[in-house]
């Protein structure tokens, strides 16, 4: 059967936190896709990347360096484009290449690096364990709380900043807490989805919703409904054709928005025909 995974603690647990990756992932994204901030996604992965390589060079947790690396990383980046010298793009080309970079130095630096590496980059079912499960459940609630608390003003930083000034919000203030948010993310999703394809499960969910032209609420809640189908989808397929499980979800995320895309397209081509 599809779910006969189920009966298997380890992967139960490791499904368990795949869909509280799939709750987080959509909600930061859609408010990056909005403000036509996607790729911060991928560049504070990138920079987890390397706080897992001086992680591995120090002989430090995996996780701590890439929380370390990751939150370092987002205030860096928040502070760069606040000084209004660098243009948002640069910046996050610049930490981008850069992180990387150095990830790659650190790493060849490494004696003895080996597979247990690829299951941060692309994700493993076998790495979760419970203190990942409860940390993960942590940052559930607290993305839930921050986002009843400050949804308004996160929804007009993220239309247009200069309104939100106007209407009397702490943009600045707003920025940084959001950045803390995203980085907090893909931190605790590396063990899951990996470090290279966190930036992909938090933005093609909003994508595909955002085929269907719905209000912003309307459009962040289907983009959850398609983050979950991803990853219980992409999940099932991993464990039943031995593949690795965070590619196999951005996979299954890709094909979903592959079919909403054509199906609105057709539609709309349905609809033009008729008039």
């Amino acid at each position: 059967m599809l779910l006969d995974f189920l009966q298997y603690e380890f992967l139960t647990r490791a499904l368990m936190a795949g869909m509280l990756i799939g709750l987080l992932a959509p909600i930061v994204g859609l408010f990056l896709v909005v403000r036509r901030f996607s790729l911060l996604a991928d560049t504070l992965s990138h920079v987890s990347l390397l706080g897992v390589a001086l992680a591995l060079f120090f002989k430090l947790p995996l996780f701590l360096g890439a929380l370390v690396g990751s939150l370092l990383g987002g205030v860096g980046m928040e502070w760069l484009r606040r000084s209004g010298k660098v243009m948002n793009e640069a910046v996050l080309a610049l930490f981008l290449s850069g992180s990387l970079a150095a990830a790659l130095v650190f790493l060849a630096s490494v004696q003895g690096v080996n597979l247990s590496l690829f299951s941060y980059l692309f994700g493993s079912i076998t790495t979760v364990s419970e203190f990942d499960l409860w940390w993960l459940l942590a940052l559930v609630l607290l993305v839930i709380i921050f986002l009843i608390l400050t949804y308004r003003k996160l929804f007009l930083v993220a239309l247009d900043e200069d309104l939100a000034r106007v209407d009397g919000v702490a943009v600045d203030v707003y920025n940084f807490l959001f950045i803390l948010l995203a980085s907090l993310v893909v931190a605790a999703a590396f063990p899951i989805v990996g470090v290279l394809l966190i930036g992909a499960l938090m933005i093609v969910p909003v994508l595909t919703a955002m085929q269907w032209h719905r209000s912003f609420r309307q459009t962040l809640f289907l983009s959850i409904v398609m983050a979950e189908l991803s990853v219980v989808c992409g999940f099932a397929l991993s464990y039943h054709f031995s593949l690795p499980s965070g590619a196999t979800i951005v996979l299954t995320a890709l094909a979903l928005f592959a079919a909403s895309f054509s199906i609105n397209s057709y539609i709309l081509a349905y609809l033009r025909g008729k008039n």
